[in-house]
């Protein structure tokens, strides 16, 4: 068996999200369908992480292991011939046998990106958030620096994730304005569901001033979900880089 690690870039807004699921149409099973078509194996896509409804990927990792001998390049021109416009595949390589999508990542890099002006963008509806009312950058930006090193990130976490370790480690966070858009950027070595998209909804509000940026310690130590910020939707995130 060859053990492959293909680079994934997706669309998420028609999808379900990259799990295989029985209510809708998934990632991994467009892709698992579209390495039968080539290769007529059967396999299971392993990816690096789970991306939600709406969620897209810059840089999604998947690894699979088929015995057919095609050429990796091959294998990448002939997916893309048979993947939906909203799925590609840049890039395919042989690994190790030991290398695995997710157990084998160090880190991952998620970006949400915020429409911060008063008119709407209809071609950026499905990768941005609209927010009409004015950002300070610069607050949001004192705010993600708290969030950086090893904490319990209860306060950003899901009633249902509260029950495990919601102890996270986050590399790097940083807030960038790139006008009209703002775009909230965190690498870390593991994320709890909904994690990013709470964060965000928390340094928004710092934003429009109606939080401290130096709140946020008292915010992780407090644990509390209702003290942090809204859930902003899914359309503005995306996996961007997975670090191995």
């Amino acid at each position: 068996m060859r053990n492959l690690k293909a680079v994934i870039a997706y669309d998420g807004t028609s999808y379900v999200g990259w799990e295989r699921q029985k209510n809708g149409l998934g990632i991994q099973e467009v892709l698992e369908e579209a390495v039968h078509t080539i290769t007529r194996e059967r396999v299971v896509v392993h990816g690096s992480g789970r991306t939600d409804a709406g969620v897209h990927a810059w840089g999604q990792v998947a690894s699979f292991a088929i015995q057919n001998d095609i050429h990796p390049n091959k294998l990448r021109l002939g997916l893309n011939a048979v993947l939906p416009p909203d799925v590609a595949v840049l890039s395919i390589e042989e690994v190790a046998p030991e290398f695995h999508a997710r157990r084998s990542a160090k880190s991952k890099l998620y970006r949400y990106t915020i429409l911060n002006d008063p008119a709407r963008r209809p071609h950026a509806r499905f990768t941005s958030y609209h927010f009409p009312q004015a950002l300070d950058v610069d607050a949001m930006a004192r705010g993600a620096r708290h969030l950086e090193g090893t904490h319990d990130f209860s306060a950003f976490a899901r009633e249902a994730d509260r029950k495990k370790t919601c102890v996270r480690t986050i590399l790097c966070a940083r807030v960038l304005a790139e006008s009209p858009f703002v775009h909230v950027e965190l690498e870390g070595t593991g994320f709890l569901y909904n994690m990013v998209r709470i964060v965000t909804g928390t340094l928004i509000e710092i934003g429009t001033g109606r939080r401290s940026p130096d709140r946020i310690p008292e915010l992780i130590a407090g644990k509390a979900r209702d003290d942090s910020g809204y859930t902003v939707p899914p359309q503005g995130l995306a996996l961007c880089v997975v670090r191995y």
